[in-house]
C-alpha cells in the first residue's frame, strides 16, 4: 500500500512538473507570437559600431521588432590584415558567413583532445613533426584543430564554444553573424551576451550597452585566486585582466602567427573519406573532428541551378552535420538580372536575409493579406521574413545576391509557382472553383512555368 502511494505521489509530481513546463513553453510561444505582430517590415542597417585596434564590430538593433520576432541578433565584423579577433563564447549558436577575405578560426570543444594530431591519421602526425622542426627552439605548443576559412564559407559555432579568428591575408575579412537567442541552449533571456576571455569594449567613446555586452570575464575575478587556479604568477593574471581592454575586441598581432595543422590537400582528402564512411566511432569521430564549415563559391556545387535565373546553395544538417546540434541552417543565392524567386513560405523557422550584392524588389505578405514589405533592398541591407509569411523577390538590372540564415536545421519551403508548387499539386477543378476561372486558365496557372521551380526566369521563359 505504501509503495503504491509513493508511486502515485511520484507520478503526480511528474505530471505537475510536465504541466508546468508545458505552460511555460506555451507562454514563451505566445510571447513570440505577440512579438511578430507588426504592421511593417523594412530593410535595416547596423545601429551600433565598436572600434577596436584590429577592426570594427557593427550590430543591428536587437530590439527592432523584426529581430525580436525572429529571436536573433545580427552583427558584422571587419578584421584588418594580421589582426586577431579575441577569444570569446556566447550562450546561443551562431552561423557566420565570410563575405570577404580569408583566415584561420579555432573553436575549442569541451571534452575533445587538445591536439589535433592526437586522433588523426599519419599525415597529421607527419605534418606536426615537420612543423615542430621548423619551430625548433621555440615553445612546443599543442592545441585543438585550427580551420582554414575563406570567402564564401558558412561557419557553424555551437553555443558555449570558445572561438577566435586570425586574418593572415592581405585584405580585410568581413564576416556576417547571426545568433539564435531562441535556441534551447540559451536558458538566460533574449538579451545578447558575449563572454570574452581577453579584451573588451574600451571605456572611452562607447555606449554603455556595448560595455555591458562585450567584456573580459577575468577582470572581475580575484587575481590571487586566478593565479592559484592557473598555477602562474599573479602578474600574468593581471595582464589577462587588463592588458588588452583598451585595444578592444580585436588586436593587431606583433608577429605573424602559425599553427599546427595538416596540409590543406590532405585535410580535404580526409574529409572526403569521412563523408564516404558511415561508421560512428564515438565522441572524437562524431563531434570533435566534425566539419564546421562549407564553401558556397563553386557554381558546380549549387543545389538549385538555372541557366536563365540563377543558383542557390543550401546548407543544412545533411551538408554540415554539426547543424543538427544547433538547429540552424543557411542558404546563399544568386539571381540573374530581372529573374524572380517563386512566391513561397517557410514551414519551419524564420529567415534572416542579408544582401551581399546587387538589389531586388522584395515583397512580404502576412496572413491577413496585408503587404508588410514592398521595398527595394540593396547591398548591406538585412531583413526578416517570419515563418509562414509569403515572400517573393525580383532581381534588379545588376542581379541580386544574398545569404539567408534560418532558425531551423530542417528548412522546408512551399512555393506557389513552378514545377513543385502548391497550386500545381491541386486538381484543376479545385482551382477553377476557387478562382472562378476556366479549366484552360487553371491549366495555364499550373503548367506555364514548365520545369522551373523556385528560380524563375524573367518574362516566363522556358528552359
Amino acid at each position: 500500500m505504501a509503495a503504491s502511494y509513493k508511486f502515485l505521489l511520484a507520478l503526480s509530481l511528474s505530471l505537475l512538473v510536465s504541466s508546468a513546463f508545458a505552460v511555460r513553453q506555451q507562454s514563451l510561444r505566445l510571447s513570440d507570437q505577440q512579438q511578430c505582430r507588426f504592421q511593417r517590415l523594412t530593410a535595416a542597417q547596423p545601429t551600433q559600431r565598436i572600434e577596436s585596434e584590429g577592426g570594427t564590430t557593427e550590430l543591428w538593433d536587437e530590439n527592432h521588432h523584426q529581430f525580436q520576432c525572429a529571436g536573433v541578433v545580427a552583427m558584422r565584423n571587419v578584421l584588418k590584415a594580421n589582426a586577431l579577433s579575441l577569444p570569446n563564447y556566447h550562450p546561443a549558436p551562431r552561423l557566420v558567413f565570410i563575405e570577404n577575405g580569408q583566415g584561420f578560426i579555432g573553436i575549442s570543444f569541451p571534452g575533445c583532445a587538445e591536439t589535433y594530431h592526437a586522433y588523426k591519421s599519419q599525415y597529421t602526425r607527419e605534418s606536426t613533426e615537420a612543423w615542430e622542426q621548423k619551430q625548433k627552439g621555440s615553445v612546443r605548443d599543442l592545441h585543438q584543430k585550427v580551420h582554414r576559412v575563406r570567402r564564401g564559407d558558412i561557419i557553424a559555432i555551437p553555443a558555449g564554444a570558445a572561438h577566435w579568428f586570425y586574418n593572415d591575408g592581405s585584405e580585410e575579412v568581413v564576416a556576417i553573424s547571426i545568433n539564435d537567442l531562441n535556441h534551447q541552449s540559451n536558458q538566460l533571456d533574449q538579451k545578447f551576451r558575449a563572454f570574452y576571455l581577453a579584451g573588451g569594449v574600451p571605456k572611452s567613446g562607447q555606449h554603455e550597452q556595448s560595455r555591458e555586452t562585450f567584456q573580459n570575464i577575468f577582470q572581475a575575478f580575484d587575481s590571487n585566486l586566478m593565479a592559484e587556479a592557473f598555477n602562474v604568477p599573479e602578474e600574468i593574471v593581471r595582464k589577462m585582466q587588463t592588458e588588452q581592454q583598451e585595444r578592444g575586441l580585436s588586436v593587431i598581432v606583433r608577429e605573424r602567427m602559425s599553427f599546427i595543422r595538416p596540409e590543406e590537400e590532405q585535410e580535404q582528402e580526409r574529409e572526403r573519406e569521412g563523408r564516404r564512411s558511415e561508421d560512428d566511432n564515438g565522441l572524437e569521430e562524431s563531434f570533435c573532428a566534425m566539419k564546421i564549415s562549407t564553401n558556397t563559391e563553386n557554381r558546380r556545387e549549387a543545389d538549385i541551378y538555372s541557366r536563365e535565373a540563377g543558383k542557390v546553395h543550401l546548407i543544412d544538417s545533411h551538408k554540415l552535420p554539426i547543424l543538427k546540434y544547433m538547429d540552424m541552417s543557411a542558404e546563399r543565392g544568386n539571381l540573374y538580372p530581372n529573374a524572380l524567386l517563386s512566391p513561397d513560405w517557410a514551414m519551419l523557422g524564420h529567415t534572416i536575409v542579408y544582401v551581399t550584392k546587387g538589389d531586388a524588389q522584395v515583397q512580404v505578405v502576412d496572413h491577413s493579406g496585408q503587404s508588410l514589405m514592398n521595398d527595394r533592398v540593396n547591398k548591406g541591407d538585412m531583413f526578416v521574413v517570419p515563418q509562414y509569411y509569403t515572400s517573393t523577390a525580383r532581381a534588379g538590372e545588376n542581379g541580386f545576391e544574398w545569404v539567408a540564415f534560418k532558425t531551423t536545421g530542417w528548412p522546408m519551403r512551399n512555393p506557389l509557382a513552378g514545377y513543385t508548387s502548391v497550386l500545381r499539386a491541386m486538381p484543376i477543378q479545385v482551382l477553377t472553383n476557387a478562382y472562378q476561372i476556366s479549366p484552360n486558365q487553371a491549366q495555364s496557372l499550373k503548367m506555364n512555368r514548365g520545369s522551373q521551380s523556385f528560380l524563375l526566369s524573367p518574362g516566363g521563359k522556358q528552359f
